[in-house]
């Protein structure tokens, strides 16, 4: 029998040495064929590479505060192009060492990254992919695709990336990479960047520099040193870390950055207006389009306000945080003429972009009864008529108060300072919702108005916006004054495409008197001995009204002195509870906090129009208000403790019986 053949003369067996090379060869060779039909699939629709190296150039818009101070920058912005070698040694070695430490040893993928990747994405059942990508990756991304993050995109920027290999050498993908890469605030490239945030050179950045510019990489707007300036530091400590670790610099010339501060742009470090730019930007694009041209836009914000409003914002809401579950706040301020002089459309814009000043509708609560009086007053009431806190049912319905209790004789004056919801709910009965509605349409709210009973309460979704234009009447004379941030838009070199000015609508008297003396007489007293205790400013003519709806999910506080009128709103985005936060509590601190800082720049006067006083009450009246006040005329504070003397005007004598105060 013939070696290797089988008996009865069969096919021959292969030897082991044999059926290793056989098999081999089959599964090299499907092996093989899979690799080009993925190949295919993934090649199928490849980006055009021949104008790689094209820069396409978006014009920018420009966004100045009311006293010329830059805001932001909108669009692309690319400075020209760096050279490596122009560069200190250790901003390439600082991209390589926190980006990609395998930079020069791999070919367009690092096979390490990848498998981790890998990994990391099987066990993962839900959410965006993680990336493992190396710099020539993220090149491959910037000039060629998209960043959805899908299986087919990243097999995509592979291919794309092992093309750029081949065609330029290590040192061109590493200053393509630099001079490409997003650092936020619009600034494309190193060079943009340096000049963006440290009115610097990048050939001039120091350690400290380098390593917050390498932190953006991570996440540009949530490591951002203008709106996240402790989260950056926290980050750049990382990166200067990771530079000594992978040799990039010595921990000599780690431990000396971290001695030096980094002092941002005087311009870029006043970009405290995230929301405010985002909300005109909107507009602007809307009114010129698509710009060909740089642009320059002029808007009303006052920047050292704006900081007061987010001082006062992030104050509050990190102490209310975890123990009262404060988790949001807006706020809205407008002088007498409807300029947006400062504008926060949330706790932190880094966290959230989402603006909550003008595109989130939240129930007004008691922060809508002013219209429900202001009403009242143009039909014949008086803030000292006599009203009585008592059960009330209409139509069925039957409103109650905070506290649960009735209080009696009162005028309604201290109904609307301790924010009694049957006497609200029975006048806006009496002199018709439908003409309550028309009353708040009038001063500027432009939500849907249901006209239920139950909207006398402020059962009616507003948003911040809305409620400072519809006070803005109350605080400038009784003049319509809808809110407004853009002065001008004129191009770089001078050419006015929008001026305010010229195209600004009327503004006609909305409110008349007596009734707005009567308002303002009312709404002082919230401050004075009322729910809104909390926000008063000593020295200031202050009047305003707090709002809390059911079950603490929304607390307002609107206010305003002569000329200046500003809305704060606090809340959670999935409309849950808060925890027993009113309107004359947290809302009203913020408030209080914000005018103390804003009112000595604005030099504000005494409200116009306030010098109206109600007719007294008669010796009868006057008797019932004295036995109810127990002939008392100290009256507690809204949330608790005694009221200190109030530097506004005193108004006439309020009764009423206020030993158990409502903190709407």
């Amino acid at each position: 029998m013939a070696n290797g053949s089988t008996p009865g003369g069969g096919k021959p067996r292969r030897t082991p040495l044999q059926a290793l090379f056989y098999w081999g060869a089959v599964l090299t060779v499907w092996a093989l064929i899979f690799l080009v039909a993925v190949l295919a699939v993934f090649a199928w629709d490849l980006p055009d590479t021949t104008k790689a190296l094209d820069v396409k150039r978006q014009p920018s818009i420009s966004y100045l505060d009311r006293s010329g101070a830059l805001l932001a920058v909108r669009g692309s912005q690319f400075a020209p192009p760096v050279k490596i070698d122009e560069l200190p040694p250790y901003v390439p070695a600082a991209f390589v060492a926190v980006e990609d430490k395998r930079f020069y040893y791999h070919f367009g993928f690092d096979p390490i990254g990848i498998s981790r990747a890998m990994v990391s994405n099987l066990r993962r059942e839900s959410g965006p992919l993680a990336g493992g990508s190396t710099i020539t990756q993220q090149l491959a991304r910037n000039l060629f695709l998209n960043f959805r993050q899908t299986w087919r995109r990243k097999g995509q920027e592979l291919l794309l990336s092992v093309w750029l290999e081949t065609k330029y050498s290590k040192k061109e993908i590493l200053a393509l990479y630099l001079n490409r890469v997003n650092f936020g605030g619009g600034a494309y490239g190193i060079e943009a960047a340096a000049q963006r945030y440290f009115n610097k050179p990048a050939s001039r950045l120091t350690v400290g520099e380098t390593a917050l510019l390498v932190g953006l990489m991570k996440s540009p707007s949530r490591y951002s040193p203008v709106y996240n300036t402790e989260r950056a530091e926290r980050r750049a400590t990382i990166v200067l870390d990771q530079m000594v670790a992978n040799g990039a610099i010595t921990a000599a010339q780690r431990d000396e950055a971290l001695k030096q501060p980094v002092r941002v742009s005087r311009n870029v470090a006043n970009q405290n207006a995230g929301y405010f730019v985002d909300w005109v930007d909107e507009q602007v694009r809307a009114m010129v389009g698509q710009p060909e041209a740089d642009l320059i836009v002029e808007t009303t914000l006052d920047l050292p306000i704006q900081v007061g409003a987010e001082n006062a914002v992030r104050t509050i809401v990190a102490r209310d945080s975890a123990s009262k579950g404060v988790r949001q706040a807006s706020l809205v301020a407008l002088d007498g003429e409807g300029r947006v002089r400062a504008y926060l459309g949330g706790a932190d814009y880094g966290d959230s972009q989402f603006d909550r000043a003008a595109d989130a509708q939240r129930q007004a609560g008691s922060a809508f009864k002013p219209f429900v009086y202001l009403t009242a007053m143009e039909n014949g009431h008086t803030p000292s008529e006599m009203v009585v806190d008592e059960p009330v049912t209409i139509n069925g319905w039957s409103p109650r108060n905070y506290t649960g209790r009735f209080l009696g004789p009162m005028t309604l004056q201290t109904a609307l300072a301790q924010s009694i919801n049957t006497v609200a709910a029975r006048l806006a009965d009496q002199v018709g919702t439908t003409n309550v509605a028309a009353t708040a349409r009038r001063l500027g709210i432009t939500s849907k108005i249901q006209t239920d009973p139950s909207m006398a309460l402020g059962a009616v979704e507003v948003s911040p916006l809305q409620m400072a234009q519809a006070y803005a009447p109350f605080a400038n004379g009784g003049v319509l004054a809808r809110g407004y941030g853009i002065e001008r838009v004129r191009t770089a070199d001078g050419k006015v495409l929008y001026d305010h000015a010229v195209q600004k609508e009327a503004r006609p008297q909305v409110i008349n008197q007596p009734a707005l003396g009567y308002m303002i007489q009312m709404m002082r007293q919230v401050l004075v001995s009322g729910s809104g205790g909390r926000a008063r400013v000593p020295g200031y003519d202050l009047a305003g009204k707090t709002g809390t709806t059911s079950d603490y999910r929304d607390a307002w506080f609107v206010g305003y002195t002569g000329g200046f009128v500003a809305a704060v709103w606090t809340g959670k985005d999935d409309n849950t509870p808060m925890r027993s936060v009113t309107g004359g509590s947290s809302p009203a601190e913020i408030w209080r906090l914000f005018m103390a800082a804003a009112l000595p720049r604005l030099k504000v006067q005494a409200i116009p129009g306030g010098d109206v006083a109600a007719p007294p009450p008669t010796d009868a009246i006057g008797d019932i208000l004295k036995q109810a006040a127990g002939g008392d005329s100290e009256q507690p504070a809204a949330d608790g403790g005694t009221a200190p003397p109030s530097p506004q005007p005193a108004a006439p004598p309020a009764g009423g019986a206020a030993a158990q105060q409502i903190p709407y």
